[in-house]
């Protein structure tokens, strides 16, 4: 009787873990491989040739080899990138601020805090304090990256400056770095760990990382960065098994520690803190 019981109960054991293995991959896995065209954002996603690393890839790849989630990274322009997701022919967007807009096509993953700051080459100009300002200082070109969204007041921001004649669209950060360092242009409004972050890895521009001056104005608060999952292209099952992947990344601590790995406190001080 005794063996008998043993056997019994080491067979409903062992059937109880294989059931429960399987619930957990069956909640976590995703039908199909998911597509996920990045663009080079500082650290965050690095680009160099056919190799995407930087702390989302990193993040991803590390949970790929644990999950059933699988991920094709390429590299588009950052412009391109919100019209593939926007259209359904990304299944993922990041990192990428919380907008209105954004949230008509995805259901967006909450990772960090985060901020866009005026940034510019340390100088005696005076302090500029809110919108308002930036805008009456007419004698000052401000340089964005084209499909770069930090939310409405950003987008009036951009628009009264084209209105004015004082706005210049990059393709890049590194590409707006480098329109700063040449005078063509005196201000621009990003993340301060996006553009520290890609000044930092470009040779032609490296010099400027300890010249940078941030300046936080009130119409750009902090708010929620992260991830966005495609209304589109994803079935709901994949869409809630990336959700719970990447918010136990989150809870972890994982996305944070990938921040502090790149960049040094004094940029993330401005820019980021962790939820």
């Amino acid at each position: 009787m005794n063996f008998l019981t043993k056997w019994y109960g080491m067979r409903g054991g062992f059937l109880y873990l294989l059931l429960s293995s399987m619930a957990v991959q069956a909640h976590a896995a995703c039908s199909r491989i998911i597509n996920a065209p990045v663009a080079a954002q500082g650290h965050s996603v690095i680009v160099n040739g056919d190799n995407i690393t930087g702390i989302y890839p990193d993040i991803f790849k590390g949970l790929a080899s644990r999950e059933t989630c699988q991920f094709h990274f390429s590299a588009v322009p950052r412009a391109r990138l919100e019209l593939q997701f926007e259209n359904g022919q990304a299944d993922i967007l990041f990192p990428a601020i919380r907008t209105n807009r954004r949230d008509e096509h995805g259901i967006f993953v909450p990772l960090i805090y985060t901020r866009a700051t005026l940034i510019s080459i340390q100088s005696a100009r005076p302090a500029i304090h809110s919108q308002q300002e930036l805008l009456e200082q007419k004698n000052l070109k401000v340089a964005l990256v084209r499909g770069y969204d930090y939310g409405e007041a950003y987008q009036s921001i951009s628009a009264e400056l084209g209105r004015q004649g004082r706005l210049i669209l990059e393709t890049d950060a590194v590409s707006v770095a480098r329109v700063l360092k040449a005078g063509v242009a005196d201000i621009t409004i990003m993340a301060p760990y996006i553009f520290a972050g890609a000044v930092q890895a470009d040779a032609r521009v490296d010099d400027l990382s300890e010249k940078l001056r941030f300046e936080a104005i009130p119409e750009l608060p902090w708010g929620d960065s992260g991830v966005y999952l495609s209304k589109k292209s994803l079935t709901q099952d994949d869409r809630n098994a990336l959700q719970d992947m990447m918010e136990r990344a989150a809870r972890s601590g994982a996305v944070w520690k990938g921040f502090l790995r790149y960049y040094k406190p004094e940029v993330l001080k401005e820019g980021n803190r962790p939820r």
